[in-house]
């Protein structure tokens, strides 16, 4: 569908768009981060929720303040009213799949 870039506000983060609107889903995306990468630099909230679902290493995702880490094979819904943001704190890259649904 598309090619990789980097978000706003991102960095060491590269994202392509596997999929747009299918029902409550809105889109859905496959990001490698590289370790110290992620974003955006500020947490951010928006009308779409995410599910991210970690593919290979360990994301940790900040959910209003607070650290949650997600390893490989593991999911993670995020209501996306609650300041959020997603980072790579570990020195081996991250693969995450993230789909957006309708609040």
């Amino acid at each position: 569908m598309s090619e990789y870039r980097t978000p706003p506000g991102h960095q060491g983060f590269h994202a392509r768009k596997l999929f747009d609107q299918r029902g409550a889903i809105q889109w859905g995306a496959v990001a490698h981060i590289e370790p110290g990468g992620g974003g955006p630099a500020g947490d951010h909230t928006h009308s779409d929720n995410h599910i991210f679902i970690v593919t290979e290493g360990e994301a940790q995702v900040r959910l209003d303040g607070e650290i949650v880490t997600v390893g490989r094979d593991e999911a993670l819904f995020v209501d996306g009213m609650t300041p959020h943001s997603i980072w790579n704190r570990t020195g081996a890259p991250v693969t995450v799949v993230k789909i957006s649904t309708a609040r």
